[in-house]
């Protein structure tokens, strides 16, 4: 498991030289985030939290702030991002219309691929989502899986069984309770990488060649006017960062200490 990824180590490509002798020498502001664990883009126990922890608090540097990030169920940590004011926002959302109406995107921090991991005994044939309608397909609540896949779902053409976490779902894989399971691919090398409790069984499970979306991660700050100075802000940082080449080294890392 990855828990020590020396931020020094990533400064040198990306962070711009600062606006003002005094933004530098003041304390920083705090931009509280709330989120879940999703390992390896975001946790508690992992050193700068995660990717998309590091991502998110690398920019924030750059206009006088830092993250702190708060940890809770999906569903909830969207609910208080949108609407408890102690926060700035929630992260990291793949963008949806409806999300767009409720929050103020960030530009991409990032990307996910999206797709099925399902065991290798038992092999997933899928072309169209039409072929899954018949199948027990596991999900993340709250989460959004790309707009084809949400939009199945809402005109009752699938009906996926909805857990609180992926770990969840890879574990009622195993016990033949779902079908296939929709997961991001490095969400689900990670864990078959780090958690013991699938060691075991580690090599059953297959990703399918198939993705389902390729989709980019965001902030969803407020739908407030600080929300929106934030979000202004926010980007402008990213603007300046090699976030390509930031991602290749961070996973080239995780992969070192795995």
């Amino acid at each position: 498991m990855i828990r020590k990824l020396t931020l020094a180590l990533f400064l040198p490509l990306c962070i711009a030289a600062p606006a003002s002798t005094a933004q530098v020498s003041a304390a920083p502001n705090t931009m509280l985030l709330a989120s879940l664990e999703w390992l390896p883009y975001v946790g508690a126990q992992l050193d700068q939290e995660g990717w998309s922890g590091f991502v998110a608090d690398l920019a924030a540097r750059q206009f006088g702030y830092r993250t702190k990030i708060e940890y809770f169920p999906w569903t909830r940590a969207m609910q208080l991002g949108m609407k408890d004011p102690q926060y700035a926002g929630y992260f990291p959302a793949y963008y949806t219309e409806e999300r767009a109406r409720q929050c103020h995107f960030s530009a991409p921090i990032g990307s996910s691929t999206v797709g099925f991991a399902y065991l290798r005994n038992a092999p997933l044939q899928w072309n169209a989502l039409q072929d899954l309608a018949s199948l027990r397909v596991g999900v993340v609540a709250g989460f959004s899986n790309g707009p084809a896949f949400d939009n199945a779902v809402r005109d009752g053409k699938l009906n996926p069984d909805a857990s609180p976490s992926d770990m969840l779902n890879l574990r009622k894989l195993l016990a033949g309770r779902v079908d296939a399971v929709v997961i991001d691919k490095l969400v689900l090398r990670y864990l078959l990488a780090t958690e013991p409790s699938l060691a075991r069984d580690r090599h059953q499970f297959v990703f399918h060649e198939k993705p389902l979306a390729e989709l980019s991660l965001h902030v969803c700050f407020q739908h407030t006017e600080r929300g929106r100075e934030l979000q202004k802000a926010f980007d402008r940082a990213l603007q300046g960062m090699q976030l390509r080449k930031l991602e290749s080294e961070y996973f080239q890392q995780l992969d070192r200490r795995q």
